[in-house]
């Protein structure tokens, strides 16, 4: 006779009784049935014998960790830990059993426990309070419907089921957004680089995406790895480890992996696997982590289906820092034939990066630097690049590393256009002639043909080639939908942006060039959502671009409390400026105008162009241009593209700005 196990065992120190408690009312109101013994703290065979029983019935087992189960190397509750651990052995590695729940800042290194723990997914739930996406998690677990109340709840008694609506996950909060994330606007160039706070897991303020109408089954993402190292300063190595292994799902046929940026977002997040892949659209995450001293590495990399939570593969590699490169291959061949089983994938070939442990352990520092966006990261990042190129002159990845931290230099203003442009053109065709199958080359090499010598034939040579080899990169697709944008090609670049955020679905430059086209064509309604899915994803980038937006659609009340939302003054002051002007407020136009001029002419040329314009004033804006186009100014890229323009068109002078550059009229 088959045994049919039911029910959660909650498995606590005494001092947690009262969060136990909680926990134990939130599932027994949604009809789960719990097996809690806060009266039953007292000892005893009969007591005992209950306590092994329903462990070895229980259909999930909740350890419940925290500062105090830290405190207490002895405890009943580690005698039931081992019970249920010994159970688990017996089970299939699919089966999902353990759920441990941390209810404070326990950390899982610190933490305690058996290391069969440490080998599924933890919840984490802060100051007692028990999030439905937890009961859903259970009740999945599960295969039971969630219920409604009924009556109040007692412990360990099951509620009758009752029919409640499914949680559905329009509001999602992403556990961190980065420390900086590149963001868009519809003025002055391409993208511009705005720092982003850490929005912390559980917070309400940033919605990022509603359930997909159909995961695709073959469908993956990679989460960073954590750094389980001593000194927890191998940060960089392990999202160079995770990224690694995504590069080679990347080259599975038929396989789709959602892109690093959307991935990346979940760094340091203890969500529920269910909600990461409701967000991503992904059927499996891989997550894992890293611990490296000076000369070994230990790697653990599981397999988990986001549907329910199942482990399908996990496995721990212990190795000499030098085979480094062998384990991330070994993970990910492991990773496929743990697929082929389950979507029926093929495996990956995978090519080496460098032989030279030292230029690609500086390859890993400098894009992790590169991941700041800000100042001293790209700096940093484009010396790291440097040093590994200087190590082993072959190394195309620190080439392409190179020409994409100095092209976002330039672009940023960190240093001079002729100069940063000049540089990362040199370092994109050092490394094509290096690899000519790399993608990120090409794209960079495109942009600056298209930005700065204005020769778009050359660009959408290069742009093609991109796209070729490296079609599901969000960044790659995104700087490439640029051209056809540019030459006043609105559907083709709306296709292509809507590719990169199906593979990179919190990509959020994607979303602002995608509410910049919808502009251009008129569809408001479209790029009022674009721009605020950009603000869902990075909280406080993107309220200049919204606030235009709903400018230019007619609310002028709605853009003025955006542009008030914005943080810096000098954004600020493009958003004020415009909005005061609309509401006939022209002193306080004139002053937010001043500001602009005076602290920011030079960097803020073509917004000051745009404001000009806007206010009918020609003769102003079109001078702001031609200083621009004196230093062939990479703003001017989306000069074609801009709705604030549209009172130019007719003017002479503005054609035969376009006509120099190269542009249609």
């Amino acid at each position: 006779m088959i045994q049919s196990y039911k029910g959660v065992f909650l498995s606590y120190a005494s001092e947690d009784a009262d969060v136990a408690k909680r926990i134990c009312d939130a599932l027994c109101v949604a009809g789960i049935e719990v097996w809690f013994d806060q009266s039953e703290l007292r000892g005893g065979d009969a007591w005992d014998q209950k306590i092994r029983q329903q462990i070895r019935d229980c259909a999930l087992f909740v350890p419940i960790i925290s500062a105090h189960t830290q405190a207490r190397p002895e405890g009943y509750f580690r005698l039931e830990w081992k019970l249920a651990v010994d159970r688990s052995h017996l089970m299939a590695a699919e089966k999902a059993f353990l759920v441990p729940v941390v209810v404070d800042a326990t950390t899982e290194p610190e933490a305690l426990v058996p290391t069969q723990f440490r080998d599924v997914q933890w919840t984490r739930i802060q100051a007692g309070e028990v999030p439905a996406a937890f009961v859903d998690r259970i009740a999945a677990l599960l295969n039971q419907p969630v219920t409604p109340p009924v009556g109040s709840p007692e412990r360990g008694v099951s509620r009758t089921p009752a029919r409640r609506l499914p949680i559905v996950l329009t509001a999602l909060s992403v556990a961190t957004v980065g420390a900086l994330l590149i963001a868009t606007a519809i003025r002055g160039g391409w993208l511009w680089h705005k720092p982003v706070p850490k929005v912390e897991a559980g917070s309400a303020s940033a919605p990022v995406a509603t359930t997909p109408a159909a995961i695709p089954e073959k469908s993956i993402a990679v989460l960073p790895f954590t750094d389980m190292s001593e000194k927890k300063d191998q940060e960089y190595f392990a999202d160079g480890m995770a990224e690694e292994v995504l590069n080679l799902l990347t080259k599975i046929p038929g396989l789709t992996v959602i892109g690093r940026t959307s991935s990346f977002q979940f760094k340091g997040a203890n969500q529920d696997l269910r909600v990461v892949g409701a967000t991503l659209g992904a059927a499996y995450v891989v997550e894992g982590s890293v611990r490296r001293s000076l000369d070994r590495l230990r790697v653990t990399a599981q397999l988990i289906d986001t549907k329910n939570g199942a482990h399908r593969w996990s496995e721990t590699y212990d190795r000499p820092v030098a085979d480094t490169l062998q384990v991330q291959d070994e993970i990910a061949a492991s990773l496929v034939r743990a697929l082929e089983v389950a979507v029926g994938a093929n495996r990956p070939q995978s090519r080496r990066r460098t032989q030279n442990a030292e230029a690609y352990d500086l390859y890993l520092r400098g894009s992790f630097a590169r991941d700041r966006h800000d100042r001293d990261g790209v700096a940093r990042a484009a010396t790291y690049y440097q040093q590994a190129l200087q190590l082993d002159p072959a190394f195309a990845e620190a080439a392409a590393g190179l020409a994409v931290a100095v092209y976002e230099q330039a672009l940023s203003g960190y240093v001079s256009q002729s100069d940063g442009f000049s540089r990362a053109r040199l370092a994109a065709q050092t490394a094509i002639k290096l690899d000519p199958a790399l993608g990120m080359p090409h794209a960079v090499l495109g942009a600056i043909y298209a930005e700065r010598d204005w020769n778009y034939d050359a660009s959408e040579r290069e742009s093609k080639l991109a796209l070729a080899l490296a079609p599901h990169d969000g960044l790659v697709v995104t700087l490439a939908s640029h051209l056809p944008q540019m030459l006043g090609q609105d559907d083709t670049a709306r296709h292509m942006l809507e590719d990169a955020l199906a593979y990179d679905p919190l990509f959020a430059p994607a979303y602002g060039y995608l509410a910049s086209v919808e502009g251009h064509s008129g569809h408001w309604p479209e790029a009022e959502a674009a721009a605020r899915r950009e603000l869902q994803i990075t909280p406080t980038a993107g309220h200049l671009l919204l606030g235009e937006i709903l400018l230019l659609r007619g609310d002028k009340s709605a853009a003025l409390a955006e542009f008030m939302r914005e943080d810096d003054h000098l954004d600020r002051s493009v958003g004020l400026a415009l909005v005061y002007h609309a509401l006939n407020r022209e002193a306080d136009a004139d002053a937010a105008l001043r500001t602009l001029t005076s602290e920011a002419g030079d960097q803020y040329a073509y917004s000051i162009a745009e404001v000009h314009a806007f206010r009918g004033e020609v003769d102003e804006a079109l001078q702001w241009l031609d200083r621009l186009y004196s230093r062939r100014d990479s703003d001017l890229s989306s000069l074609k593209d801009d709705f604030f323009f549209k009172k130019l068109e007719a003017d002479p002078r503005y054609k035969a700005l376009l006509r120099k550059m190269n542009l249609p009229e």
